[in-house]
């Protein structure tokens, strides 16, 4: 087995990561589950307005929750997640970024939230739910990272579930998931929420897409709808200037429609 280049100290202690073109700086593991260009993304669809609050299902050490806030003024983001460690970095990510008091890092189980959660209905949540079903594929040899992106317990469409009863009506859900989901994804959203879109991100032009944003608001009729998507890389692997302008310059994503 290939050793680590690192010591130990220094793996043991979080990388200090850029993100939006260095106006967001997150501590995260070394080892383990890391934030990426998912979580920018997601944050990037919502459209939610000044006093508004939201809750981030799964939240990590707040890479969503922490974009949400430094893009739109006035929100006020709840981070929900399991694993004490990552809620943690979360509540520490919030300090360093000067995001403590719209960020609240809130350490818990989603399908049987704190009283900080459990007490609220909220206009919008967005979640980035574990992408690989129990005992699927090859287990993570990191156990903060298997809990993290594999279902333990709480399947996606419980996960789902308990999203949207964290809702008031006529407020959004958002998720980014795997595309070959969509079919759970859709089966669970049914009986509670319509506007439906999904959100395609395209790898490459004329590759399939690998993820997906769904975006559904609480107790809504409409129809669902297919939006065009993002191509995210050039041919040779460079980010599109579209994927580049949400990335770098935290522009936004349209998802949710006003009238949905």
């Amino acid at each position: 087995m290939r050793g680590s280049s690192l010591a130990p100290a220094e793996a043991a202690a979080p990388s200090d990561d850029a993100f939006l073109g260095g106006r967001l700086q997150l501590l995260q593991p070394r080892r383990g589950y890391r934030a990426g260009s998912d979580a920018m993304l997601l944050a990037a669809t919502l459209a939610a307005r000044p006093g508004e609050r939201v809750l981030d299902a799964g939240a990590g050490v707040g890479a969503v929750a922490l974009a949400l806030a430094r893009r739109l003024e006035g929100i006020v983001v709840d981070a929900l997640e399991l694993q004490p460690e990552l809620a943690a970095l979360a509540a520490e990510n919030a300090r360093r970024n000067g995001l403590e008091d719209r960020v609240h890092a809130v350490a818990g189980d989603l399908s049987s939230p704190p009283d900080a959660v459990a007490r609220r209905q909220y206009a919008h949540v967005v979640s980035n739910p574990p992408y690989h079903e129990a005992l699927a594929g090859r287990p993570a040899p990191d156990a903060g990272r298997a809990l993290a992106r594999s279902e333990r317990g709480l399947g996606l469409g419980s996960w789902i579930g308990c999203c949207l009863k964290r809702l008031a009506a006529g407020g959004t859900l958002t998720l980014v998931q795997r595309a070959d989901r969509l079919g759970e994804i859709l089966a669970a959203l049914a009986p509670a929420a319509g506007g439906i879109v999904v959100f395609p991100l395209w790898p490459a032009a004329a590759r399939p897409a690998e993820r997906i944003i769904v975006g559904a608001v609480k107790g809504s009729r409409a129809p669902l709808r297919l939006a065009a998507g993002l191509v995210l890389h050039h041919a040779d692997g460079r980010y599109t200037e579209a994927a580049e302008a949400v990335l770098r310059h935290g522009a936004p994503l349209a998802l949710h429609r006003e009238s949905a």
